[in-house]
């Protein structure tokens, strides 16, 4: 049997990984958050602050969100892109939160 390269031990570390989620009543949850923006962190990240445990800073701060097909048919539309141009649809976002994020 192969053993794995160093770089994969760190992912199969990973993979091992569990997530939690915490329901919280909402007023509770939009404190945390804001908290977290406040001090330039994600919402995991500020709750590993929270119990102490270790965290990376990102190097590239992401948003991200989830597209199904019908998401890409909708904003094909709203873009006059084909469905299939994931990428001219994906740089449209990009340019709509730059416009958001700078008024």
């Amino acid at each position: 049997m192969k053993k794995n390269a160093p770089s994969w031990s760190v992912s199969d570390k990973n993979i091992k990984a569990v997530q939690v989620v915490f329901e919280l009543e909402q007023a509770q949850s939009k404190k945390l958050r804001i908290k977290a923006i406040e001090k330039d962190l994600s919402p995991s990240d500020y709750i590993r602050e929270i119990i102490q445990l270790p965290r990376k800073k990102p190097v590239r701060p992401r948003l991200s969100i989830s597209l199904s097909q019908s998401d890409y048919e909708i904003l094909a539309i709203r873009y006059k892109l084909a469905p299939t141009d994931r990428i001219a649809i994906r740089n449209k976002i990009k340019q709509e939160l730059i416009n958001e994020a700078e008024q």
